[in-house]
């Protein structure tokens, strides 16, 4: 279901500027806290109103600001469920589902059973949300959503309240649910993780600004933006001089980068994510940062090394290391060097 979104409005910190065009039914928006991916969502909504812009859904115009075309809410079918599910908490699981719904009361009952049934609610109609578990609640936010047939769900960090078991458990349980949802589903995150296991498109914001658009995967190989880089987890961004089409300066490793491939004119930074240093034991190899001692974290399956450049101390390098490779370092102590594979080399742009 074809998707626009284009808007801008003025918020007290920056100015909200968002580029959104897409055919994919699995949208994912991710950005900092306060970078403006909630804003956006309500927008969509009808929640907030844009300065101006449009927001055009499956050929539908839920707002233009030329034509000046404002659908209210509750005319735009679009389901929106928040941090905390929103539901009345003096209303039943049943009373829940179905309070959206304009129908005949027979009608709205074989609707909401069929939510209960779906959902797997059966034996829970009855029960306030204060007797549900978090996974219930969330069951039946969807149920309510899904009765009236959205053409877009909105997913507003539905997780982050949630410990790291109960929000892996949630986040595979709405995958399934919405497995046969043929509506599009937007989903706003600062986590990459659900970002990338959610998503199969990706739009990045920072600070009310769209970075980047594109395939989600083909995003977290080729970020292309120091920004972007940032967001999907990459540890080590550091200032890059392009030479040539075949070699870079990095000042702060005090190294210079070979390549085979051609280096775009515009690099101006490059990215290394943490588990792809190769350590080096003994003489210098092509492409290697010589490291000195700094500091260590163990977790429970991996060692997480904060390196130091020999030739500029003040530069942090992070290199993390799987449990399986625990023992050659106790062995053999901290490599001399980490070399970089060229193919693992991200190269930037600075937003």
């Amino acid at each position: 279901m074809p998707i626009v979104c284009n808007i801008h409005k003025k918020l007290k910190n920056f100015e909200l500027n968002v580029n959104l065009s897409s055919n994919s039914r699995r949208i994912g928006i991710l950005g900092a806290s306060g970078c403006g991916k909630s804003m956006t969502l309500r927008s969509i909504a009808g929640i907030k109103i844009p300065d101006d812009g449009e927001i055009i859904v499956d050929g539908k115009t839920l707002y233009h600001s030329k034509e000046k075309i404002n659908q209210k809410p509750q005319k735009r079918n679009v389901g929106y469920l928040f941090q905390n599910y929103a539901l009345f908490p003096n209303m039943t699981v049943e009373k829940n589902i179905g309070i959206g719904l304009r129908k005949k009361e027979k009608d709205k009952k074989q609707v909401v059973d069929a939510m209960i049934k779906k959902f797997q609610l059966t034996g829970l109609e009855k029960r306030l949300p204060g007797e549900l578990s978090g996974g219930q609640q969330q069951r039946v936010a969807l149920a309510r959503i899904m009765a009236y047939e959205p053409d877009v769900i909105l997913l507003d960090e539905p997780f982050s309240a949630l410990d790291m078991f109960l929000k892996d458990q949630l986040q595979q349980e709405m995958l399934e649910m919405l497995a046969d949802y043929q509506g599009t589903v937007i989903l706003v995150s600062h986590s990459r993780d659900e970002i990338y296991r959610f998503s199969d498109e990706l739009l990045i914001l920072d600070q009310g600004k769209t970075i980047c658009q594109g395939k989600t995967k083909e995003i977290f190989e080729n970020p292309q933006w120091k920004t972007a880089a940032r967001l999907t987890g990459c540890k080590n961004l550091i200032e890059a001089i392009r030479i040539d089409d075949h070699c870079l300066e990095i000042p702060g490793w005090g190294m210079t980068l070979k390549t085979r491939k051609k280096i775009p004119k515009e690099i101006n930074c490059v990215g290394i994510r943490a588990h792809d240093f190769i350590p080096i034991w003994g003489q210098e190899k092509e492409n290697c940062v010589r490291v000195i001692k700094g500091s260590m974290a163990e977790l429970p399956f991996e060692k997480k090394f904060f390196l130091k450049s020999e030739k500029n101390p003040q530069e942090m390098i992070c290199w993390f290391v799987q449990r399986n490779f625990w023992d050659i370092i106790e062995e053999k102590g901290l490599p001399d060097y980490l070399e970089i594979p060229e193919e693992k080399v991200l190269f930037l742009q600075s937003s």
